[in-house]
């Protein structure tokens, strides 16, 4: 099933106001193929944590932690070049989920049996050059996100 279809702008102001409002600790799983918007995304929502510095794509560092407003870290992981799913211990994936961290993981799908069982997971789909459709899946006990523009 396919949710609604958002352009970058839209896709960047939900992810601000995911930022913005949910309650840590979250961590957050995305998905989707290459292009589809997980770091445009993920950029997004520390922006709405309060998060100023520059986020260079993780791909090769693989993990940055950045601090945002009233003591929230935000935690953006990239997995993509992970060889096998027990390398995440190497990257702290133990010591994720702090109270004050929003967590948010690209290409979870390499570390799949070790994902929290509370987590949202975001999947982007490329609809169109300009558009992406997004699904969000709740697991287990987690704070709401806001709701999708229509």
């Amino acid at each position: 099933m396919s949710g609604p279809e958002l352009t970058e702008p839209q896709l960047e102001a939900w992810g601000e106001r995911i930022g913005a409002s949910v309650a840590a600790p979250v961590f957050v799983a995305l998905r989707g193929d290459l292009g589809a918007g997980k770091s445009v995304l993920a950029r997004a929502i520390a922006r709405g944590a309060g998060v100023t510095a520059a986020m260079p794509s993780p791909t090769f560092n693989l993990v940055f932690r950045y601090p945002g407003r009233d003591g929230v870290e935000v935690v953006h992981m990239d997995l993509y070049r992970l060889e096998k799913s027990e390398d995440v211990w190497e990257l702290g994936w133990r010591e994720l989920g702090a109270p004050n961290e929003i967590v948010l993981v690209e290409w979870p799908e390499r570390a799949e049996s070790l994902l929290p069982a509370d987590r949202w997971e975001i999947t982007l789909g490329i609809t169109a050059p300009d558009r992406r459709s997004v699904d969000t899946m709740p697991f287990g006990s987690v704070s709401p996100l806001p709701e999708l523009p229509a």
